[in-house]
């Protein structure tokens, strides 16, 4: 399977556009090119049981799962929605994301 291009990065705030946690926003933790996925704080969250191991009692935990990078969208928040973005170059020579619709700056 090929890796997609990855419209967004780790520390983005982005807001999931299809699924079962669709219109909600979070912060993206970390990336996973080989699935396509990104990992997003708090949402799609999924209960793994825990074996029991010397003094530690067996336990069900609570974590995040992979949603697939293409159901993920950066938020924008002046437009306060999610959004495509275009890249510019400062005078200095740094790259800077900006929104489409307002122009504004999307910081991590």
């Amino acid at each position: 399977m090929q890796a997609m291009k990855s419209h967004v990065s780790k520390g983005d705030t982005v807001m999931v556009v299809a699924g079962k946690e669709k219109n909600k926003t979070g912060k993206v933790l970390k990336l996973l090119p080989k699935k396509n996925g990104v990992i997003v704080e708090g949402l799609n969250l999924v209960k793994r049981h825990v074996k029991a191991r010397g003094n530690e009692a067996g336990t069900i935990k609570e974590k995040e799962a992979a949603i697939h990078i293409s159901n993920v969208m950066p938020y924008c928040p002046k437009c306060a929605k999610p959004v495509r973005t275009k890249t510019t170059v400062l005078e200095n020579g740094e790259k800077q994301r900006n929104c489409v619709k307002c122009g504004a700056s999307i910081e991590k």
